[in-house]
C-alpha cells in the first residue's frame, strides 16, 4: 500500500456497487492488517490515541475495508472483519439490508473504526453480531429510516451512535431505529444521539430498549453540542436538528463516568423523550467523584424504577408550542 501513488490509494477495500439479492456469507476473516501502535510517552508529539500503521500509510485518508453502494436485498452473515484502518463495513444508499452472526474487531484505541456505518440506507436488520472497535459499534448517519438492532454486543467501542448530524449546518434525516438486546462494555458509551450545532431536520421515533451496560462511561447520552474538530472548538448556532419521539426502556448496568447526559439545543429543545425502569450505578473502578445526571432543555416523562435519583431529571412541560421542523426547503 504504501507504494500506490497518493492519488490512487482506494477510500474502499472491497467495494460493491449497485447489488440486487447479493448475500456474503462463509467462515472466512477479512483482515485488514491495520497494525495499531500508540506513540511512546516519549515522544513529542505524545498523541494518545494516533495510530501508526503497518500496510497502510499513516498519512492521509484511510479505507474502508468493505462497503456496500446502491445495493438492495444484501445479506452479510457469518464473516469476520478485523483491523480496519477506517470503517470495518459500511451500507450507503443502499435498502434491504441484512447482517447476521458477524464478528468484528480492531483494537479500542483505534480512531475512526466504526464497526457498522450506514447512510442513507433504509430497511436493516442487525442481529446476533459481535463488534469490538475503537469508534461507534454501529454508527447510523443521515438518510436512514426503520433500521432494527438486537442481540448486539460492543465491547469495546463507543456504543450505538445515531449521528453525528447535521455537520456545517446541513440536512439530517433519521427516523424509525430500535436497538433492543443490546450488551455495552468497558465503552465511551451506551447508546448515543449526537449532532452538531447549526443542522437542521430531524431525528425521530428512536428506541432503545433492554440494553446492558458494564464498566461504560455514559450509558444514555443526547448531545446537540457535538465537536469533533480534534481540540478545536466549534462555533456556538442557533441552529439544530430536532429531536423527538426517543424512548429510554429498561437500561441497566454499571457506569464509570456519568449515567446520564442529556444536552439538548438551546433553539430547538429534545421533546417527547420517556424513561422507563433505568437502573444504573457506579461501576467498581468508576473514580470516587462521578458526574451527576444532566438534562438540559430535554423534555418528557420517566416511569417505573429510575436510578441512581436524579437520572430521570427530564422536565415536563417546555410551556410553549416547539416547531418540529424546519421551513420546508429543510424538512425530511
Amino acid at each position: 500500500m504504501d507504494s500506490w501513488p497518493r492519488s490512487r490509494r482506494p477510500l474502499q477495500w472491497l467495494n460493491f456497487k449497485w447489488l440486487n439479492g447479493f448475500t456474503v456469507q462463509g467462515a472466512g476473516t477479512v483482515d485488514g492488517q491495520s497494525i495499531t501502535s500508540l506513540h511512546d510517552s516519549s515522544s513529542p508529539a505524545n498523541a494518545p490515541h494516533q495510530r501508526s500503521t503497518g500496510h497502510w500509510h499513516s498519512s492521509g485518508a484511510k479505507p474502508t475495508l468493505v462497503r456496500f453502494y446502491g445495493s438492495f436485498n444484501v445479506t452479510v452473515r457469518n464473516i469476520r472483519i478485523s483491523n480496519s484502518p477506517q470503517c470495518h463495513l459500511k451500507f450507503d444508499s443502499s435498502g434491504g439490508i441484512k447482517v447476521k452472526n458477524v464478528t468484528i474487531s480492531s483494537p479500542g484505541d483505534s480512531p475512526n473504526t466504526d464497526g457498522i456505518h450506514l447512510q442513507n440506507t433504509r430497511d436493516v436488520e442487525i442481529r446476533s453480531s459481535s463488534i469490538g472497535c475503537g469508534d461507534d459499534c454501529v454508527s447510523i448517519q443521515t438518510g436512514c429510516s426503520n433500521v432494527h438492532m438486537k442481540y448486539i454486543i460492543c465491547n469495546p467501542g463507543h456504543g450505538i451512535s445515531v449521528g453525528g448530524l447535521g455537520k456545517d449546518n446541513s440536512l439530517a434525516c433519521v427516523s424509525d431505529v430500535v436497538a433492543e438486546n443490546i450488551n455495552v462494555q468497558n465503552a465511551l458509551y451506551g447508546v448515543r444521539i449526537k449532532t452538531w450545532q447549526g443542522g437542521v431536520g430531524s431525528v425521530r421515533n428512536v428506541t432503545f430498549a433492554n440494553v446492558r451496560v458494564a464498566n461504560v462511561a455514559t450509558p444514555i447520552a443526547i448531545d446537540q453540542f457535538y465537536c469533533d474538530r480534534g481540540g478545536a472548538r466549534c462555533a456556538n448556532r442557533t441552529g439544530a436538528v430536532a429531536i423527538t419521539g426517543v424512548a429510554y426502556r429498561r437500561v441497566a448496568g454499571t457506569y464509570s463516568f456519568q449515567p446520564v447526559r442529556l444536552a439538548c439545543s438551546d433553539a430547538r429543545p429534545c421533546t417527547g423523550v420517556s424513561m422507563v425502569d433505568v437502573r444504573l450505578s457506579p461501576a467498581a473502578s468508576a473514580p470516587a467523584g462521578t458526574v451527576a445526571p444532566l438534562c438540559w432543555n430535554s423534555y418528557g416523562e420517566a416511569s417505573g424504577t429510575i436510578e441512581p435519583l436524579g437520572a430521570g431529571c427530564l422536565q415536563r412541560s417546555n410551556g410553549y408550542a416547539m416547531p418540529l421542523t424546519q421551513p420546508s426547503n429543510y424538512t425530511c
